[in-house]
């Protein structure tokens, strides 16, 4: 019989966060070396553990479902992006509903709304 809450265990046990690098060929360009050397930099100044950096071009049909299909099969906790140009310029919200997103250019961080409310404890 399985062990009903055994991901999120393993998740909270992890010892360090697990990412993965996205980019698009097509928008990296001939700086897509450059483009992977800042993600695994920003992923290790972070505290990151980079498994591995996924790339689609151009032709790929809906590039954000399936990035999400890989964060979800590897349980992802954070992707890192060189820049929102890659996601066509918009933070794109089925990714951040699922994992956080950091980029390199700009470096910002786009974290998924949290699913709990605070609670003022003094007013109890």
């Amino acid at each position: 019989m399985p062990v009903t809450g055994f991901d999120e265990r393993e998740r909270a046990m992890r010892q360090t966060p697990t990412a993965i690098g996205y980019l698009r060929k097509d928008i990296s360009g001939v700086s897509q070396e450059w483009d992977e050397i800042q993600i695994r930099s920003r992923a290790k100044r972070l505290g990151y553990d980079l498994a591995k950096t996924v790339t689609f071009g151009a032709a790929t049909t809906d590039p954000e479902g399936r990035l999400v299909n890989v964060v979800q099969a590897l349980d992802i906790d954070v992707v890192i992006a060189p820049s929102l140009a890659h996601f066509g310029g918009l933070v794109p919200q089925r990714l951040v509903r699922q994992c956080e997103l950091n980029t390199v250019n700009p470096a910002e961080t786009y974290a998924p709304h949290a699913a709990f409310r605070f609670v003022d404890l003094d007013r109890i």
